[in-house]
């Protein structure tokens, strides 16, 4: 009796990986390039190099914040308090400056000193009293936003700030915005501390399964604050970053990313290594949002229209992930 040989799936013949999983880890880069191609032929400025420069400008902020929201992610922990610190930090870096009179090093040093605070309270909050990190970070975003209105009245501050601050977020050096740079740098450290380093890795194990991590020795409640400190701490700083490029604070200015966060860590979630957060793929999703909102401001589209864009983006990320089961909110 002969034997049914079942064909395999497609490969590819370099690396012989099926096409489906090709399809799987780089879907999303493909995506992206389709959208580039999209815009570049419906607005030939789009490909100029001060625009590209533009887009990355404008995407400092959120690969930032993205950086430290993927490390507590990874850890296995979500922090809706990223936007509402980010906001207080820019609130509290320029007033500080403006109101106080402290020196731009300072102020910027305080605020993110503020912002480890917050990270602290959020990991004491899920490891000792063991509140779900969807709750303790709403919370803690509650608190924040209060703060930030104590502080400013829930008005903007303008004033005269240092030169060598608002060289943060507006500079640049040659066609290259600092804060790409700045930005460009926390990413690769993050990459490094999350891919390179047995803390890293154990703050992966941590995030894939609990129990096993907890099983091998690994102290899960210190990896899980880890995460949370990172993000918070981070959020501070690109919250400092976009107060320097908007050369004010406003006591909402960071708000929407909260959400655009969220998005582009699960839209990263999707490609490279499907299923856990991974910094390559956060860049990925800040770059794709980042097209998306500089492509259809450039064909005129309303700001409304990239806000339900942005929405649906992250529906469809978290949907996969959810099921797939490779996402849980509890």
């Amino acid at each position: 009796m002969s034997e049914t040989i079942m064909p395999s799936a497609p490969t590819t013949r370099k690396t012989g990986l099926p096409v489906k999983d090709l399809l799987s880890k780089y879907g999303t880069v493909v995506f992206l390039a389709l959208v580039i191609i999209g815009f570049a032929a419906a607005n030939p400025r789009f490909m100029s190099a001060t625009n590209l420069a533009n887009v990355l400008q404008q995407s400092a902020v959120l690969a930032i914040l993205a950086t430290g929201l993927t490390l507590a992610l990874a850890s296995g922990e979500f922090d809706l308090s990223t936007g509402s610190v980010a906001s207080l930090a820019g609130i509290l870096v320029t007033g500080l400056m403006a109101n106080q009179h402290w020196g731009g090093w300072a102020a910027v040093a305080a605020t993110v000193v503020v912002g480890i605070a917050f990270g602290v309270f959020n990991a004491l909050l899920v490891s000792l009293l063991r509140i779900p990190s969807l709750i303790a970070t709403l919370g803690t975003s509650a608190v924040a936003i209060g703060v930030n209105f104590a502080y400013s009245g829930g008005a903007s501050i303008y004033g005269t700030l240092p030169t060598g601050f608002k060289m943060l977020g507006q500079g640049r050096l040659g066609l290259v915005p600092v804060s790409v740079i700045i930005a460009a740098v926390i990413v690769v450290l993050g990459y490094i501390v999350l891919e390179k380093t047995k803390a890293g890795r154990y703050m992966i194990a941590t995030g894939t399964n609990s129990t096993a991590a907890r099983l091998t020795g690994v102290h899960i409640k210190r990896y899980r604050g880890a995460g949370l400190v990172c993000s918070a701490a981070l959020a501070a700083f690109a919250g400092i970053i976009l107060a320097s490029y908007l050369g004010t604070g406003q006591p909402s200015g960071g708000d929407s990313y909260t959400l655009v966060g969220l998005t582009v860590v699960f839209v990263g979630m999707s490609t490279i290594r499907p299923g856990q957060p991974n910094m390559l793929g956060s860049v990925i999703g800040v770059i794709l949002l980042g097209v998306v909102a500089n492509g259809l401001n450039l064909i005129g589209a309303d700001t409304w229209i990239q806000q339900t864009v942005t929405g649906i983006i992250l529906i469809i990320a978290v949907a996969l992930a959810v099921l797939k089961e490779e996402l849980r909110f509890f």
